[in-house]
């Protein structure tokens, strides 16, 4: 349930309801806007009785929230909600640009590529310390020291660093070093790991699950968002279909939806999209063009060396001309980049 408080509600009578709707069992979500406060109900599974708020002083009117994620919903939050991770604001009027390569193969191959992607308009740093991979036999990451050498890069180019987190258990140790921790598509449903990062309350990337609705997305996000942590980005990847011209299919018609349905910034990663470095730039200009927030690309200086992904990495200097052609279709749309 919503309640929607009149224009010229007061700061006690706003207390007042905040009272009521707790002493009733429920919990208290507060949405400023500019000409009126909207707050959100959270239940304890039983009824609300809308007759008994609507008569409090202050109360316009209420109304009901159909649809099963509450904090994700733009009915709770009309406003876009922006997540700051130091002087990077993603889901603002700048398209926010992630990049760097699958995974942290050693201290000198990450160095270089920060420095390339720092140099040709990237903002975040992307790399994979712990890599969750489909052959056990595949390479599985450099675990802590992958986050030490991540953290190293940071400190040499200033960009942020954005790191996947596997297991519950790992969060405290990868929240240490990440600035955004990211839950990848293996891992959308694994509530456990949603409930710990909620409780850390750093700022997540939450990927969409290859076999998983846009409504599942946004119950994963509901996990997290249950704990008071507002800092999710939701993240377009693709999901599985009976293509196999390309790795995934880049769900497009995702990204204008969920901006319809949620306040939550999004981005997309064309790269797992695709699954073929060819096709990244045009699904990137693509997704700018639907209103994607930011791009999430995989970058390599030497993509036929790289242990995890180098069909779908952009070399630096091509990321440079993705970066030049997205500018053009960032003013289209009235954004930058």
């Amino acid at each position: 349930m919503i309640v929607i408080m009149k224009t010229d509600a007061t700061p006690s009578q706003l207390t007042n309801v905040v009272a009521l709707i707790e002493q009733m069992g429920g919990q208290a979500h507060l949405s400023r806007g500019e000409e009126r406060t909207l707050i959100g109900i959270i239940g304890n599974g039983r009824p609300f009785d809308p007759d008994r708020i609507e008569q409090m002083d202050g109360v316009e009117k209420t109304m009901p929230v159909l649809r099963p994620f509450k904090r994700a919903s733009r009915e709770f939050h009309p406003q876009d909600t922006l997540v700051t991770v130091g002087d990077v604001v993603v889901g603002g009027s700048q398209i926010t640009l992630i990049a760097g390569p699958c995974a942290v193969e050693s201290r000198d191959q990450l160095i270089e590529i920060a420095s390339a992607v720092k140099e040709r308009g990237a903002q975040m740093l992307r790399g994979g310390a712990f890599k969750p991979r489909t052959s056990p036999y595949s390479f599985q990451g450099l675990g802590e020291e992958g986050l030490r050498i991540l953290a190293e890069a940071r400190d040499v180019t200033g960009l942020p660093i954005v790191t996947e987190v596997i297991q519950p258990e790992l969060v405290p140790l990868v929240t240490s070093y990440a600035d955004v921790v990211q839950i990848g598509a293996r891992n959308m449903q694994n509530f456990a790991l949603l409930h710990a990062v909620g409780q850390a309350q750093c700022p997540v990337l939450l990927k969409r699950g290859m076999m998983s609705t846009v409504e599942e997305l946004l119950m994963a996000a509901e996990y997290i968002l249950s704990h008071g942590n507002t800092r999710v980005i939701l993240c377009e990847r693709g999901i599985r279909t009976f293509e196999t011209y390309t790795r995934n299919t880049l769900d497009i018609s995702a990204v204008p939806l969920l901006k319809q349905l949620t306040h939550l910034p999004v981005i997309v990663d064309p790269s797992h999209g695709t699954g073929k470095w060819e096709l990244v730039a045009p699904v990137s200009r693509a997704a700018v063009a639907a209103g994607a927030d930011g791009l999430i690309v995989e970058v390599h200086t030497h993509p036929d060396q790289a242990l995890s992904d180098g069909s779908q990495s952009l070399k630096p200097e091509t990321f440079a001309d993705l970066v030049a052609s997205l500018r053009k279709v960032a003013v289209a749309v009235g954004r930058t980049a």
